[in-house]
């Protein structure tokens, strides 16, 4: 069979037609040009599947389910979804690969290599993905925009998952107890509960975490760690949760109301115990005497009743308590603090309920 040979780099063709479109990569030759927005294309091929993106013409049709596509690559590697074919493996793991971009960025789990960089913190990384969404934490752009909200995301994943508080969709499921996620990574920690999983250890004192939020923050404990700064009073925080509630006592922000009363809150367990008021709603028992409560910090604090523990303690005459509000107030002792003043005679006193008493000698009450 007669083959034609590239001149430049010697690599062999099988037809005169096969040379042509292969020499344009060394020429750079990009003959081939969309009258829409501009780009140039070296192939044909190439410039009929971009084409596509400004008429929308999908021609290739999964005959599975339907699903339909600009292109009869894409195709294929959708229908591996259906065949379970994942040709590409790798000799190191075993692990395989439907998409040939995927395997790539698995080998360089084993190789170290992280390809991009960027030109602003020098910061590198393994998938052209990551790196994409990474910029955009210094440009500032968020190209996804919610329609409801006007929310806008870095990340189309982010955008997916907030989609989701509208419409309500709670696609993954456990299929142990019924419950349903908006999110893979929460069934994913949910299911440990009733496996009892936990994969994440800490180091220095041996306690096991379900989920990798859980361990991050438990690690800050021994660290000192606060990554969370207040930008308006300097305070830092351990937890992102901790710091975004923080700023609603500048911002005076209170997200949450309540539709049978209108009062407001700034944190979501505040609102959550709130509405037990209404409905009545006590979900904390105790099994000793049965006693009922709204909230866990109730519950427990009743619970040190029966077991007696006080493990509040100070630091500075031993005394312990049961609540960590008795010892606050009991420093005040050592301390002198009295940091509730009457606003006609001017006394102070350590404790509130000893201002509202005094109150009463003005007041006549």
């Amino acid at each position: 069979m007669e083959t034609h040979q590239c001149d430049t780099c010697g690599k062999s063709l099988s037809s005169s037609s096969s040379l042509k479109q292969h020499m344009v990569i060394h020429t750079g030759e990009k003959p081939y040009s969309c009258d829409l927005c501009g780009k140039t294309f070296s192939h044909a091929s190439s410039f009929r599947n971009h084409s596509r993106i400004h008429t929308g013409e999908k021609p290739y049709s999964c005959d599975l389910c339907g699903q339909t596509f600009s292109q009869a690559a894409h195709l294929r590697v959708h229908s591996r979804i259906h065949t379970g074919e994942k040709p590409y493996s790798c000799d190191l793991c075993g692990q395989t690969f439907s998409h040939a971009s995927s395997f790539r960025d698995h080998s360089r789990i084993h190789t170290g290599e992280k390809p991009y960089s960027c030109d602003l913190c020098s910061k590198t990384f393994r998938q052209r993905g990551e790196f994409t969404v990474h910029r955009r934490i210094h440009t500032g752009e968020k190209p996804y925009s919610c329609d409801l909200c006007s929310k806008t995301f870095r990340q189309r994943g982010e955008f997916t998952v907030h989609r989701r508080i509208h419409t309500g969709e709670k696609p993954f499921r456990c299929d142990l107890c019924g419950q349903t996620f908006s999110q893979a990574c929460s069934l994913r920690s949910h299911r440990r509960i009733h496996t009892g999983e936990k994969p994440y250890s800490c180091d220095l004192c041996g306690q096991t975490f379900r989920r990798r939020g859980e361990f991050t923050v438990h690690c800050r404990i021994h660290t000192g760690e606060k990554p969370y700064s207040c930008d308006l009073c300097d305070k830092t925080f351990k937890q992102r949760g901790e710091f975004t509630v923080h700023r609603r006592i500048h911002t005076g922000e209170k997200p949450y109301s309540c539709d049978l009363c209108d009062k407001t809150f700034r944190q979501r367990v505040k609102f959550t115990v709130h509405r037990r008021i209404h409905t009545g709603e006590k979900p904390y028992s105790c099994y000793l005497c049965g006693k009922t409560f709204r909230d866990a910090s109730g519950f427990r604090f009743h619970s040190r009743i029966h077991t007696g523990e006080k493990p509040y303690s100070c630091d500075i005459c031993g005394k312990t308590f049961s609540q960590a509000n008795n010892l606050k107030v009991h420093r005040r002792i050592h301390t002198g603090e009295k940091p509730y003043s009457c606003d006609l005679c001017d006394k102070t006193f350590r404790q509130r309920g000893q201002l509202t008493v005094h109150s009463r000698i003005h007041t006549g009450e």
